[in-house]
């Protein structure tokens, strides 16, 4: 049974204002503009392309069916995040009602999607940003250009931009989680002008003949297409990471999670119904810039030049948020006795995590400079789905075990809500490519394997 032991919640909200705790530095405003600048990045600048070669115009649907399935989930982590404001996310509130084992495995499985999320949107970067500089007559060496194999037919080595964007906002994060909010809040208030902009100037633009079939491929596209760009609505569960330097963390941690997926929810929706209106579904085959290329469609490429500097400043958001998130499941886990002591060590004029950030910065930078975007992707999603159906579990067992645990906001019709949850994100899986799951696999039991071998004898509950 110490496979499932939990750590006391009172004693977890003691521990985070102990000399290990962080700065509390953030409101409710910067906290849905983390959620924006987590999730507003590759889902709209990219995935729209390909999300209409899947579903066509039936897109906004399959955006709305993937904001139901976060929905749900937000309105667990609500109200976990009110409850237990401390470091971690999923991770700890798993830790304090489905044990040890159990908490060790979503930790994993977060290290996972932070990680990779943060290498893949630092290569769709890296190509945004050489085709900006590409148009001043600037071109890196081929072998700088790209990961290896990337590119058919053209040797490539290491993608230099995305090793050195991760770099630099990595010492961002290392010097301080205000400055980075700071950061964070001024390209997100840009990249929104910018995604404003595409609306106001492209529904001029719409052809509802366009949207004729609207589901060319039946409501199986729609599905398969909701499976692809719930990817873009990943990142809203990062602002739970940052619940031990919120001030208010009762109070704003579900205004920031549930204010920022549904502003993000309804951009998603209105930007890819104009998108089809505009262009034929069909002609986004191979795109990897839709949304300008709709413009450019329309003949407002001046317009059109602007997305293109919108969708480099929303990765750079999505990259840096989801980095801060990262670091902050290690620290905690570290904190925990789960993973080198080292790594929960608090910088002591900084007050950041300063060594965790650059360790996580270093080796996803170099996971995003050497690995390919289409296998870095893979596991992200379902890593993703599999943290929202726990936190949906957690919170129904948490109403069974601690009742009486003073909850500042409270997830409406539990166990509905959560078992709805659930059940949209299992469905979302089924949709997910066979080789998805055994390469998911393949990473549990490497976990399985580190906990077993390491973390379970050097936890502090142990």
């Amino acid at each position: 049974m110490s496979l499932f032991r939990t750590k006391d919640l009172a004693t977890m909200v003691a521990a985070s204002h102990a000399q290990h705790g962080l700065k509390k530095v953030l409101g409710p405003f910067d906290l849905i503009l983390m959620g924006i600048g987590a999730i507003v990045g590759t889902g709209i600048f990219v995935l729209t392309g390909t999300g209409a070669l899947t579903a066509g115009p039936a897109l906004t649907i399959s955006f709305v069916i993937a904001a139901l399935a976060c929905g749900f989930a937000a309105l667990c982590y609500a109200e976990f995040a009110s409850s237990v404001p401390v470091a971690g996310s999923i991770y700890t509130y798993s830790y304090a009602t489905m044990g040890e084992l159990v908490a060790w495995m979503i930790g994993w499985d977060l290290m996972l999607e932070y990680g990779l999320a943060s290498s893949a949107v630092s290569v769709g970067w890296s190509g945004y940003f050489q085709s900006l500089i590409g148009g001043f007559g600037v071109h890196l060496p081929a072998a700088l250009s790209a990961a290896p194999g990337a590119i058919p037919g053209v040797h490539t080595w290491f993608n230099l931009p995305a090793f050195l964007v991760m770099l630099v906002l990595t010492a961002l994060l290392s010097f301080g989680v205000r400055e980075s909010a700071r950061l964070n809040n001024v390209m997100v208030g840009l990249k929104i002008g910018v995604v404003l902009l595409f609306i106001l100037v492209g529904v001029r633009h719409v052809q509802p003949v366009n949207w004729q079939p609207f589901t060319p491929f039946g409501y199986s596209g729609v599905f398969s297409a909701a499976a692809l760009v719930f990817f873009a609505f990943i990142g809203f569960d990062a602002v739970t990471s940052a619940a031990e330097e919120v001030k208010q963390p009762a109070r704003d941690l579900p205004i920031g999670i549930i204010g920022s997926l549904a502003v993000c929810a309804v951009l998603y929706v209105t930007v890819s119904a104009i998108m089809t209106g505009i262009v034929p579904y069909q002609k986004f085959l191979g795109v990897d810039h839709p949304v300008s290329l709709a413009l450019q469609y329309a003949g407002e490429n001046w317009v059109a030049g602007f997305v293109d500097l919108g969708a480099i400043l929303g990765m750079t958001t999505v990259i840096l948020v989801m980095t801060y998130g990262q670091t902050r499941i290690v620290f905690a886990m570290s904190r925990d006795g789960l993973l080198p002591k080292k790594l929960s060590s608090v910088h002591s004029s900084l007050g950041t995590p300063f060594f965790a950030t650059w360790i996580v910065g270093i080796l996803f930078g170099l996971v995003a400079a050497v690995v390919p975007l289409n296998v870095l992707t893979e596991l992200i999603n379902i890593g993703t789905l599999a943290a929202f159906s726990l936190i949906s579990v957690a919170v129904i067992i948490l109403r069974k075990t601690r009742p009486d645990l003073p909850r500042a906001f409270r997830c409406p019709a539990v166990p509905l809500v959560p078992l709805l949850a659930i059940a949209f994100c299992i469905t979302l899986t089924v949709f997910l490519q066979a080789t998805t799951w055994i390469a998911f696999l393949v990473w549990l039991a490497i976990g399985l394997v580190v906990y077993f071998t390491y973390a379970r004898q050097r936890s502090l509950l142990n």
